[in-house]
């Protein structure tokens, strides 16, 4: 042993020594004690084993060290050392008869030692649980006395799901409802926009989650019935959600209503104070035609699937068409109708012709491989596809009738397209963009890859409609959605480049898109 180590061992032992021989002055919770540095104190906390103990020494003056020691004086452990202001400490008692001993670090010295808490074993009870939905906390009580739930579901049968009560400040709070789970419950598209567990109400089979949203919301979601917990990486285990999810059996609002079935149909929450989406059903307007074609890419080296929409009465010489390349193909020709919100604008006139062309994903690498911020997957759009279309069509818009659409890597390809050709693409309507993107190897302090770009270029002869949804918020200290997409903003604001923003109660939807998109087209074409 050292010679430190050797004067330490004999200082603790004389330490223990010095403190079985003193008699400790005992500590009532609530009543301060002062001591002065002439002398090491031993002071009884009056605790049982178990017992929670939590209090202060207040250091006027000096350094002092704060130890809890065994009823034989022995070392337990150290709570304060060379203390000095306010040191607060806590422990639970392991043994009858612990003290607490007080050692100067110095001749003089002032000091407070204060118990603020002491909690006995008994007295260690969990608060009861606090309900955010009063139906929920009304049935709690009701399960309390020894009554059953069946009046309950009856009620939530013949109103649907979620339950949907008023809640603090304007606020609504949902709450989201299953029954009949062996293991969990999962809510696939929460407010929180993550995966979210539902839980299990004591004694019952009500499982269920609150939120407190905007009177606004919009949302589609799932719920994943006895997910399996799967053996591999944390990612396996959650993208498991997808074997069970389905459409809420108990929610009447499916979407879209002609999926094959529930485990490919999500459900619907809607509140009344969601913005309008005037041109998402069905209206009997003429409808336009689409065209198919295959557009092999010497650029990229493979081929895709385009379709092209052509409005109703379709003059190539007119002036004022609008030409719309929307990413996604097969989302927005199928799960968000918008050849047919397309056909709705037009016949009421709140947006001038377009001709629409899908741009369809090889497959799902590829389309990460070539949405977010590729060049070569520029070049194609703007040297390969843009020629064909016109030779397709006939039509010759102007730069800025020109506009690229999509959401997700689909949005965040909109603008990496348009700001490598603005020659060719003048307008860029991004939905919940991916601007948290950037490539392999990014330095943690340039991460939002596309606000880069931006600042440190002239600023583009571009038009930008930006849109991001309230619950798409970061996680694990990375920026979300929401923060990108406003981030980006400011700095197209600061350059000078024309943009218009929305925010939408809602999360990364397709329920959502389904509106914004018109909301895009008729704040960067307005009609008179």
């Amino acid at each position: 042993m050292s010679r430190t180590g050797i004067a330490t061992a004999i200082m603790m032992l004389a330490m223990a020594g010095a403190v079985r021989a003193e008699a400790p002055s005992p500590l009532v919770p609530g009543q301060e004690i002062a001591g002065r540095a002439e002398a090491r104190r031993l002071f009884d906390p009056q605790a049982m084993p178990g017992d929670y103990i939590k209090g202060r020494i207040n250091v006027g003056e000096g350094r002092f060290d704060l130890d809890l020691v065994d009823g034989e004086g022995r070392h337990v452990r150290r709570l304060a050392e060379d203390a000095t202001g306010v040191a607060e400490f806590q422990f639970v008692a392991g043994s009858a008869g612990e003290r607490l001993a007080v050692t100067a670090g110095q001749a003089a010295g002032l000091y407070r030692l204060l118990i603020d808490r002491r909690i006995t074993v008994a007295e260690q009870q969990a608060p009861p649980p606090a309900y955010l939905s009063p139906e929920i906390a009304r049935m709690a009580a009701s399960l309390a006395k020894g009554e059953t739930t069946d009046a309950f579901w009856k009620r939530i049968e013949e109103r649907g799901t979620p339950l949907v009560e008023d809640g603090p400040d304007g606020t609504v709070i949902v709450t989201f409802l299953g029954r009949g789970a062996k293991r969990n419950i999962r809510l696939f598209g929460a407010p929180s926009g993550d995966h979210e567990e539902l839980q299990r109400l004591d004694g019952s089979d009500i499982w269920f989650r609150s939120f407190a949203v905007p009177a606004g919301t919009r949302l589609s979601y799932q719920l994943a019935f006895d997910v399996p917990d799967l053996p591999g990486s944390a990612r396996e285990r959650r993208v498991a959600i997808l074997s069970t999810a389905r459409a809420d059996p108990l929610n009447p609002h499916r979407w879209p209503a002609e999926a094959m079935d529930d485990y490919n149909q999500d459900s619907v929450l809607e509140l009344p104070g969601a913005p309008p989406q005037p041109f998402v059903a069905a209206s009997g307007a003429p409808q336009g035609t689409l065209s198919h074609i295959e557009m092999a890419s010497r650029i990229l080296g493979n081929s895709r699937d385009i379709t092209i929409y052509r409005p109703p009465g379709f003059d190539p010489a007119r002036k004022d068409i609008v030409l719309l390349f929307m990413f996604d193909a097969d989302q927005y020709l199928e799960k968000v109708p918008l050849p047919r919100i397309l056909d709705t604008m037009i016949a009421r006139g709140a947006v001038p012709p377009v001709v629409a062309v899908f741009v369809a994903n090889p497959d799902r690498a590829a389309r990460a491989r070539e949405l977010p911020g590729n060049a070569d997957f520029a070049d194609f759009m703007a040297g390969e596809l843009y020629p064909r279309v016109l030779a397709e069509t006939g039509i010759r818009p102007s730069v800025e009738r020109t506009v690229l659409a999509g959401s997700s890597y689909g949005g965040l390809a909109a603008a990496t397209v348009a700001l490598r050709h603005p020659e060719t693409f003048g307008a860029v309507l991004s939905m919940s963009g991916s601007f948290w993107w950037s490539p392999p190897g990014t330095p943690d302090d340039r991460k939002e890859y596309v606000a880069g770009l931006v600042a440190a270029a002239p600023a583009p002869p571009l038009r930008f409609f930006l849109s991001a949804g309230i619950f798409e918020t970061g996680s694990g200290g990375t920026a979300g959605i929401l923060d990108t997409s406003r981030h980006l903003r400011d700095v197209l604001q600061a350059r000078g480049v024309p943009v218009i923003y929305r925010d939408y109660a809602g999360g990364h939807d397709y329920l959502v898109w389904q509106g914004a998109i018109s909301d895009g087209l008729t704040a960067l074409f307005p009609q008179r």
